[in-house]
């Protein structure tokens, strides 16, 4: 499989089960850094293509990420070290749950939180089979439950931090509401559309732990079939090649 080259960096997604896709890219995109953040976590990394658009985006000293399946970890850190910001990129090779039991059980005054967290989380809780293990694990939120993942985050999140994902849009409710229970709030809600005429098919969702009312709005991402919408050229060119 060829390599996915963007403006600053090239990501290797053979051994990847999930590839590089516009969730990943819309995310990394996306996401504030008006906290100007100094540590930021990736929470299911992937290929790493999210904490490498945000290294390429922000000025943090530190952009870690987390990944449990082993050929995507080696992956991720085969694309961290290929890049101009290898000394800024770290992946752990862990599960959610014990990064946060690990990270917790240390002296509370000893844990530096994260000022930034982001994830494209697993979200498809069908049990569906494609025959490929690892790609199953990296589409179903089994492996990642939403529950676990927003009280991951509470603990892990500074207090002035921001969190965002990307969820489909028939989550947002419930996730919201499960977040809310962990004292984290909408701040920034984005609903995504492929084209003007199509559902609702995505939420990208940012949370804080101050209660605010949302923004809300709407990126259509298509006029017509390879036809970009101005929105998301403008969110997008900095990475993709052809924007």
């Amino acid at each position: 499989m060829k390599p996915f080259k963007f403006k600053e960096f090239t990501i290797h997604q053979d051994r990847c089960a999930m590839k590089v896709g516009t969730d990943g890219v819309l995310l990394g995109a996306w996401t504030s850094l008006k906290n100007n953040p100094h540590s930021i976590l990736d929470i299911g990394a992937g290929t790493g293509v999210i904490a490498l658009m945000l290294a390429q985006r922000s000025h943090a000293d530190t952009i870690e990420a987390i990944e449990l399946d082993a050929a995507a970890y080696e992956q991720c850190t085969d694309n961290f070290e290929n890049s101009i910001w290898s000394d800024r990129l770290f992946c752990f090779h862990a599960g959610f749950d014990e990064f946060v039991d690990e990270y917790t059980a240390e002296d509370p005054e000893d844990i530096e939180l994260y000022d930034l967290i982001v994830s494209n989380p697993p979200f498809y809780s069908e049990d569906v089979s494609s025959g490929n293990t690892a790609r199953d694990q990296a589409r179903q939120n089994t492996s990642l439950p939403f529950d676990e993942l927003v009280s991951g985050v509470a603990k892990l999140l500074a207090p002035e931090g921001i969190f965002s994902t990307i969820i489909p849009f028939k989550e947002e409710v419930e996730f919201s509401t499960l977040a809310a229970k962990e004292n984290l709030f909408p701040t920034r809600i984005t609903r995504v559309k492929g084209s003007k005429n199509a559902e609702i098919k995505r939420s990208l969702l940012e949370f804080s732990n101050t209660p605010t009312p949302p923004s809300i709005n709407e990126l259509i991402i298509e006029n017509e079939r390879h036809s970009y919408t101005s929105a998301y050229i403008e969110l997008t060119k900095d990475f993709y090649l052809k924007m």
